[in-house]
């Protein structure tokens, strides 16, 4: 309940920051649409040509789609600001107020900035989702849809966790900017798109490198009726282990931080 206080209390500061910046909003949403259309274009192109991809149908795709948009949509509403923040603050030493106050400091670190506007990614996301499985006009079950949750949470759980291993290196180099950027450029493209088109050295990178696979591409299998139960054990698995070597490093490097006056 404390941390649901904590993400509360940030989210409602978080609205009160885009409210002053309103043309903001609106130009991220028009990105947001431009960047769809252009997903689809390519999409429309390919299929101009072919009818199966890999076994992936146009619809599919954009059923897959959808859920690229709402997983970036998400992880731009707390998790990237904040690590971004996170890293800023180790640089120029303001962490060290952070870790004062009375509340567990992974925690802080990993909501202390919102961008409401990923909300409206997240949305438009969801509203794409709706809009390719009525296309596939196959019946979703209540199961296939709980399935679907709990898998893309694990693979958010995955994202978070990645971003914050990396973030976490910046107590020992001093600027790690770049690295989210590259991360954000490879998930913007490699992941709208299934990992099972890529070949197999690029496949197993995107899975366990930099796990596109898990947040996005495994997503979409539960709702086209692709997974299997060993994916499904695997991807839990994974996302317990990533949060728990998260949490690990996270200690390891606050004990190894001599804060901004040292």
């Amino acid at each position: 309940m404390h941390a649901l206080t904590v993400l509360k209390t940030y989210l409602q500061l978080g609205l009160l920051n885009v409210m002053q910046y309103r043309a903001d909003f609106f130009l991220q949403m028009l990105g947001t649409i431009i960047g769809f259309a252009t997903s689809l274009i390519g999409i429309l192109v390919i299929f101009n040509r072919t009818t199966d991809l890999k076994g992936w149908e146009r619809d599919d795709l954009i059923v897959l789609v959808g859920i690229q948009i709402l997983v970036a949509g998400l992880i731009n509403l707390v998790i990237r600001p904040s690590m971004q923040q996170l890293m800023e603050g180790i640089r120029l030493g303001t962490l060290d107020f952070m870790l004062t106050k009375p509340a567990d400091s992974q925690l802080l670190a990993s909501v202390q900035m919102v961008n409401p506007a990923g909300i409206q990614d997240a949305v438009f996301g969801a509203g794409v989702i709706l809009v390719g499985l009525s296309l596939l006009d196959a019946a979703i079950s209540p199961l296939a849809v709980v399935l679907f949750l709990l898998v893309l949470g694990a693979g958010l759980i995955i994202i978070y966790s990645f971003m914050l291993i990396l973030s976490t290196c910046a107590f020992w180099f001093v600027k790690l900017d770049n690295v989210l950027v590259i991360f954000n450029t490879m998930f913007g493209n490699a992941g709208q798109w299934p990992i099972t088109i890529y070949p197999g050295w690029l496949r197993a990178s995107l899975t366990f490198l930099v796990p596109v696979a898990f947040a996005v591409t495994i997503p979409a299998q539960s709702l086209t009726g692709r997974l299997d139960g060993w994916t499904v054990v695997g991807t839990f698995a994974l996302a317990f282990a990533f949060f728990v070597a998260s949490r690990l490093f996270w200690r390891f490097a606050l004990r190894h931080y001599t804060g901004a006056s040292a």
